[in-house]
């Protein structure tokens, strides 16, 4: 029943635009949600995906794997922006963190080191110790520390949750493509190999050769 129900999920992003209105783009195939009240935005030559993540997903550490596939089929085409949110009981200091780093040019770096904390080693990544010991592994010292603790990107974690519940987010990973393309794991059965096919999918219908 599995195959089957992955074939078909396969076999609609290849042969079926999913569509709102048969005059808003009806050539981009795969699946998605388009979303009221924002703007399809692609000049066919590249295009912007909004990661929506929590350091805390497992299915976020699943696609992190996938994205050197995805960006490969489109080189220097895609702007891949990264905005980490938290659930529930999860901490705001591993999205700090991550901003933090992204400030030092070590962004990638940092979000590897946060999986990795999280998934391999079984760290509480809320815990500042923890993201202290991460900072000074990957050079980025005292300041880190500082303004880890002084809560510097609180505000901006804090915006990333407003700008989440504007794109009607409720669960990670979830990708805005072209603006106001939504695909979320729960469009494909929480498949992640799926999710990253069907990614790949819509990005070749946006993106002209």
């Amino acid at each position: 029943m599995a195959i089957t129900r992955s074939a078909s999920i396969i076999l609609s992003m290849v042969l079926l635009p999913v569509l709102l209105s048969a005059d808003d783009n009806p050539s981009i195939k795969g699946i998605y949600k388009r979303l009221p009240g924002h703007q399809y935005s692609s000049d066919g030559k590249t295009v912007e995906v909004v990661e929506f993540m929590s350091f805390y997903c497992g299915h976020c550490y699943e696609l992190e794997k996938s994205i050197p596939v995805i960006k490969g089929n489109f080189p220097k085409k895609i702007k891949w922006r990264i905005v980490p949110i938290y659930w529930g009981k999860g901490s705001p200091k591993p999205g700090e963190a991550y901003l933090l780093a992204v400030d030092e040019g070590k962004g990638e770096l940092m979000k590897k080191a946060l999986f990795d904390a999280v998934f391999i080693q079984k760290k509480d990544i809320g815990d500042v110790e923890v993201l202290d010991e991460l900072g000074a592994k990957l050079g980025l010292g005292f300041d880190f520390s500082r303004r880890l603790r002084a809560g510097d990107k609180a505000k901006d974690v804090g915006e990333a949750s407003i700008m989440s519940k504007t794109y009607d987010i409720d669960e990670t990973p979830t990708l805005i493509i072209a603006g106001n393309l939504k695909v979320s794991p729960g469009l494909v059965d929480h498949n992640m190999d799926i999710f990253r096919d069907n990614a790949i999918v819509i990005l070749k219908s946006i993106l002209k050769d």
